[in-house]
């Protein structure tokens, strides 16, 4: 919703009256396409840069308006939440050597960004689709940025859904949880780039963007992990969608559409479209204060802001964005891509911006009024199996199977290569950065694969949540050395000080836990015991929160296992402890009260245990 004061719709006249904005917007702009009234002859390029803030153990920071202020650089903003900031990169005419001038752009803003964190408590930037060291306890209202833009959109859309969010997500694991704001959106970081587009090529390059959408996002995923849990390669698109879904049962029943999709369908005579099919399909959110009138404007040689079309198109959030911008009275429409996601490293990103870009250029003409040739459920289908599944996908195109790496690597490298040249733009810098791309192919290796591969290995030797830690380490240490991931070594457990995270519980507390439920009976949880060799099992209820916990030496003298129920014998009153607590802490707890092992919560979520067994692990 950009830097623009909003409030929230609450009655029927702000309602009528920011319509009448809105439909005056659509007026104008029709206007605008039938006398062509935009630039043309020219194309630019342009990004925005997501990124993360953690502290000096890798964990979120909540520093972003100190480090903002530091920076002290138009070119950086806020974002949702305090553990985010955003850069803008200045738009750049496609030419030449553009591609290594984002680059050298960016590390610029980057370096610039890194400096000012370090500055502010040895903080440190992280380019990640997802950060590996979330927790649930820093995804709550406290931790998004106190701007008013951002209050208004989460009070407004938590009272149209009418009760809390909820995330649901299937891979490897899965993920069930609800939540009270729309900061779990925050998680997501990506990196933005925008594509000029003349007015005549606009609704076949439009529909050209989503046909690519997943053969192009199956080799650029980076996002694999949310909390710990193995999901989607691309879990982003799943998370975005569910953590800011408005619609309550009854509306799910009658299929209305989420406010973040891919689409609804090709775009046939005019890309009008796209903004009349957001007008008639989503109910506005939010208003502001506006001045004049777009159609006033254009009689007297003004070419209007389009404000109200731009405040209702920020509450939703489509993977490929048509966006109407006016600079200096001059008028342009461009694309924007919104599912390439931040990182694995700089020149990654350039790769992945260039591979884009290149096979939007290169679009075959045979490929113009694509509904003739391509169902749009196949390439609503394609990208969603690309975010399941990435470089592993196989994708129906254009009516035949084929894998994403022989369809990258025979087809759309080739088209980008193509499209590359006719745009004049520099030939080393086309091999170099579309050399990255067949690397990822040939190698098996993209940003979600590393981190998937990597977490796996490490989790054989260190906890989960130390695994995270290390991951974000290793990440980082790539990142400074601007290393393709291609180039990546698996990351590896370290006894260095800097990617530790002091002496903390998570570190030796054990992450598979056995429950039982408090109506089990005595017998069941002495052959759980005996079969997976513990000896303390912690006791749920029916809302799976724990209640109390058993050890070995509650259930010894007991004979009669029919006639007991864990509830029965369990230990209720229980001490428990914190991921995050020191680990000579938690060792003074069960110290003082005589136990021998600490259940530990996150958000009162039992996620772990520490026994005197993994303390003497530590010390021996």
């Amino acid at each position: 919703m950009g830097s623009q004061s909003v409030k929230p719709i609450t009655n029927k006249t702000q309602r009528k009256q920011f319509i009448n904005h809105l439909l005056n917007d659509i007026e104008a702009l029709d206007m605008m396409i039938k006398t062509d009234a935009f630039e043309k002859g020219v194309q630019r390029i342009g990004a925005e840069q997501e990124l993360c803030i953690v502290d000096q153990y890798y964990r979120p920071s909540f520093n972003a308006l100190e480090i903002l202020d530091k920076i002290n650089d138009a070119h950086f903003t806020t974002e949702l939440g305090l553990f985010n900031l955003e850069a803008n990169l200045d738009p750049l005419v496609l030419k030449g050597n553009c591609f290594s001038q984002l680059e050298k752009d960016l590390s610029d803003l980057m370096d610039k960004a890194i400096k000012s964190a370090d500055a502010i408590d040895f903080n440190k930037i992280i380019l990640t689709g997802i950060l590996p060291t979330f927790k649930r306890k820093d995804l709550v209202f406290e931790n998004m940025t106190p701007f008013q833009r951002y209050k208004v959109l989460n009070d407004v859309m938590k009272k149209v859904r009418g009760n809390d969010f909820r995330v649901k997500v299937r891979g490897v694991d899965e993920l069930i949880l609800d939540h009270e704001s729309i900061l779990f959106e925050a998680c997501n970081t990506s990196f933005q780039v925008h594509l000029q587009i003349d007015l005549e090529h606009i609704v076949d390059q439009y529909n050209w963007s989503q046909a690519i959408a997943g053969p192009v996002l199956s080799v650029m995923t980076n996002s694999p992990m949310l909390l710990g849990r193995e999901l989607w390669s691309e879990t982003r698109i799943a998370l975005f969608q569910q953590s800011i879904d408005l619609r309550n049962k009854s509306q799910l029943l009658r299929e209305q559409k989420a406010r973040v999709n891919f689409g609804n369908g090709w775009i046939k005579d005019s890309i009008l479209e796209v903004f009349t099919d957001d007008v008639a399909r989503y109910s506005p959110l939010v208003t502001s204060e506006f001045d004049g009138n777009p159609i006033d404007d254009l009689k007297n040689g003004i070419k209007p802001d389009l404000k109200a079309i731009g405040l209702h198109n920020g509450t939703l959030y489509k993977w490929n964005r048509v966006c109407y911008g006016v600079h200096e009275n001059v008028a342009h429409l461009r694309i924007e891509n919104r599912y390439i996601p931040s990182g694995p490293s700089i020149k990654d990103e350039i790769a992945n911006s260039m591979f884009w870009v290149g096979v939007m250029l290169g679009m075959p003409d045979d490929y113009k009024s694509i509904w003739k040739r391509m169902e749009f459920k196949d390439a609503k289908g394609n990208f969603i199996k690309a975010a399941r599944t990435g470089l592993d996908t196989y994708f129906n195109w254009f009516g035949e199977g084929i894998s994403a790496k022989k369809l990258i690597r025979l087809v759309l490298l080739p088209i980008a290569h193509e499209g590359l040249l006719k745009a004049n733009i520099n030939e080393s810098d086309i091999a170099f950065y579309l050399n990255i791309i067949e690397d990822r192919v040939e190698k098996n290796t993209t940003g979600s694969k590393w981190l998937v591969r990597s977490s796996r290995m490490l989790q054989e030797k260190v906890s989960r949540e130390e695994a995270n830690i290390l991951l974000t380490y290793h990440m980082h240490k790539n990142q400074q050395e601007n290393l393709p991931v291609s180039e990546w070594e698996l990351a590896k457990p370290i006894a260095r000080e800097d990617a530790n995270s002091s002496n903390k519980v998570h570190k030796v507390m054990s992450t598979q836990i056995y429950t039982v439920h408090e109506n089990d009976s005595v017998r069941l949880i002495k052959n759980i015991m005996q079969w997976k060799n513990i000896h303390h099992i912690p006791v749920i209820n029916t809302n799976n929160k724990i209640v109390g916990i058993i050890s070995a030496s509650d259930i010894s003298d007991v004979d009669k296992f029919d006639d007991y129920s864990a509830g029965q014998v369990m230990q209720k009153e229980i001490k428990t402890a914190k991921p995050d607590m020191l680990i000579e802490e938690a060792e003074s707890i069960m110290l003082k009260n005589n136990i021998r092992c600490l259940p530990i919560l996150d958000h009162n979520e039992l996620v772990g245990i520490l026994t005197k067994t993994d303390l003497e692990k530590l010390n021996s």
